[in-house]
């Protein structure tokens, strides 16, 4: 079971862009909550309190529980807007939820003894986290904080996939129910052949100096047969 955080929000009663900006002058994110069969309602909450709650990653796959005075309502969140430049969010959805009806989530990919694996420690390849999170359906009670993968017997040249995750009772990945194609890979070992690429543009760069001697060659030529003319 995942972690639970607290919210507290208002109703706001204003809508559309106007509204909003408003909100964020007053230090306060604008955000809605919908689902669980009831009509949407508009919120809003304190900015730097929201932003605080989004340092921990448990955040983003965690039951949440919005409190509007004295009623709460468990939600999970499941869209954040950001500011591209600055950290300012600028608007959230939530949705509700309840006991008896699964909910879709990401939920984060950790690697365990990386440094330890085989591929690492004795192939001298490096550890490519290809997914860091992976969608899962479940009843809220058993929603995972996030899942554990021990890569230690990894060797070089191998990787890991969804359908190699452990998956708590009663936790299903969807992705994996449309086919053995969409088994995606988690995480592989393999030698970065870093050395051969800069050896590519070293040559690369010969040429390119070569080509242009040449052609500054070339051109002094001309020049002097110019002169010679005249």
């Amino acid at each position: 079971m995942s972690e639970k955080f607290d919210l507290i929000a208002e109703i706001r009663e204003g809508q559309g862009k106007g509204a909003s900006r408003r909100l964020r002058r007053e230090g306060k994110v604008p955000a809605i909550i919908y689902g669980a069969g009831r009509p949407p309602r508009q919120l809003a909450f304190a900015h730097n309190k929201v932003i605080k709650q989004l340092e921990n990653e448990s955040f983003y796959s965690s039951i949440l529980n919005i409190k509007v005075g004295d009623k709460s309502q468990a939600a999970i969140v499941k869209d954040i807007q950001r500011h591209p430049a600055r950290k300012i969010i600028l608007h959230m959805d939530f949705q509700r939820i309840v006991e008896d009806e699964k909910i879709k989530m990401n939920v984060p990919i950790h690697l365990l003894n990386g440094e330890e694996a085989v591929g690492v420690r004795e192939g001298g390849g490096s550890v490519s986290h290809l997914k860091t999170d992976v969608e899962i359906s479940c009843l809220p009670k058993d929603l995972p904080e996030y899942f554990e993968i021990d890569i230690s017997a990894l060797g070089l040249d191998e990787m890991l996939h969804l359908s190699d995750i452990t998956l708590p009772e009663g936790v299903e990945i969807p992705e994996l129910a449309l086919g053995p194609e969409h088994d995606q890979a988690v995480v592989s070992i393999h030698v970065i052949k870093v050395a051969a690429v800069e050896e590519e543009v070293a040559e690369g760069a010969e040429t390119e100096g070569a080509d242009e001697a040449a052609a500054e060659g070339g051109a002094a030529g001309e020049a002097d047969g110019e002169s010679s003319g005249d």
